[in-house]
C-alpha cells in the first residue's frame, strides 16, 4: 500500500493500517480503535517500535522518527501523525 495518490480518502488509509498491524502484531482489527492505547493494544516493546517504524515506511512511504512517537498514545494520535506527515 503506497499512498502517492492524493484521491485516496484518508479513512482508506487508516483501514490500511488498521489490516497491517493487525496482521504484522497478530491482533484482531476490531482491537485497533482510536481511543485505545497504541502501546497497550500491540503489545509494543522498545523492539516493536523499530518494527512499526520500519512498516510504516514500507506501507505508506513516509519517514518516522523516535521522536515521532513522543506524546502518541492512542491509535488516534497515531493516525493524526501519519496524516501529518502525508500532509493531508
Amino acid at each position: 500500500m503506497y499512498v502517492n495518490d492524493e484521491k485516496i480518502a484518508f479513512e482508506e488509509i487508516i483501514e490500511g493500517v488498521r489490516e497491517f498491524l493487525a496482521e504484522e502484531f497478530e491482533i484482531d482489527p476490531s482491537d485497533i480503535l482510536p481511543e485505545n492505547s497504541l502501546k497497550e493494544t500491540l503489545d509494543l516493546d522498545s523492539l516493536d517500535y523499530v518494527d512499526l517504524v520500519v512498516l510504516i515506511e514500507e506501507h505508506l512511504n513516509i519517514k518516522l522518527t523516535g521522536e515521532d512517537f513522543k506524546g502518541i498514545v492512542t491509535f488516534s494520535d497515531f493516525y493524526s501523525l501519519v496524516r501529518q506527515k502525508l500532509g493531508r
